[in-house]
């Protein structure tokens, strides 16, 4: 199983000693990069949710493609 924590930077570094002393985790930091595609997919699933929830409405293809 896998899991993304978002911890303070002050308070990582014991977090990533104590998760490294267990023998059962793995632990491997994302690069800043990474994380911000990761929060980015995350929010346009959630987005992607709302307008299936039928609580937000869809802008159309051509509007996107002009804010490009």
């Amino acid at each position: 199983m896998k899991f993304v924590l978002e911890v303070k930077e002050s308070k990582a570094a014991a977090l990533l000693t104590l998760l490294n002393d267990l023998p059962y985790v793995k632990t491997k930091p994302l690069t800043p990069y990474k994380a911000k595609v990761l929060e980015d997919v995350k929010e346009a699933v959630d987005e992607l949710n709302l307008v299936l929830a039928g609580k937000i409405e869809a802008r159309d293809a051509d509007e996107l493609l002009n804010e490009l």
